[in-house]
């Protein structure tokens, strides 16, 4: 399980181990405290939680904006936990 996580400096999405406490930010170099971060997503593996990332920065910055709303954080949940229960059926 990963927890998809923004760095609060540079807004930049990663993933995290839950059991890490630290993690320090690839692009602005920030040590972002874990345990304060928002989770917006729990990930099966790392490769989920690369590609949601990855995602995510995108449809950022395509619409413009600069964060998810509760409402599309509580839908990116759902589809995903959808998505997760499709692959194993």
């Amino acid at each position: 399980m990963y927890h998809v996580i923004r760095c609060p400096g540079c807004l930049t999405f990663t993933y995290v181990d839950p059991y890490q406490r630290w993690k320090l930010c690839h692009v602005c170099g920030e040590v972002i405290d874990v345990t304060r971060s928002v989770v917006y997503l729990e990930a099966e593996d790392h490769r989920d939680a690369e590609t949601i990332v990855c995602k995510l920065a995108d449809f950022l910055e395509d619409t413009g904006r600069k964060d998810l709303n509760d409402a599309e954080k509580r839908k990116l949940r759902s589809e995903y936990a959808r998505w997760v229960r499709s692959r194993m059926a």
